[in-house]
């Protein structure tokens, strides 16, 4: 995600992968149900994850059987030298291959923090 490898990215996953970023409703997904399959990840990238570089830093983790919880900190990055940083949690579940079966981020919009670019 942070080298901006649309083709890598959507590589981790398992065919019929849901990407839930966050659960829930939310702007990205009015329904909750998550993006499902190829397609919907693809245009998840082109939405979310595309306009401006994103980085995800795991401050901790926690990993049993096939799952990793991660504490994290969404940074959008903006091209003023803005950002916004939101603290979360993205689990994420592999199948035998290896390949992502799931990507659960929980997160709530109103923890964002907005931080001016630098003068």
């Amino acid at each position: 995600m942070e080298a901006g490898d649309r083709e890598a990215w959507l590589g981790i996953f398992a065919e019929d992968a849901v990407v839930q970023d966050p659960v829930g409703p939310s702007m990205f997904d009015e329904v909750g149900d998550g993006h499902r399959g190829p397609e919907a990840r693809a245009a998840f990238w082109d939405t979310v994850i595309a306009p401006n570089p994103v980085q995800m830093r795991i401050h901790a983790s926690y990993a049993g059987g096939d799952e990793v919880a991660n504490v994290i900190t969404i940074v959008n990055r903006f091209p003023d030298g803005s950002q916004a940083l939101v603290p979360g949690i993205a689990i994420y579940c592999v199948d035998a291959a290896g390949k992502v079966r799931s990507l659960r981020a929980f997160w709530e919009l109103d923890q964002m923090v907005f931080e001016p670019a630098p003068t």
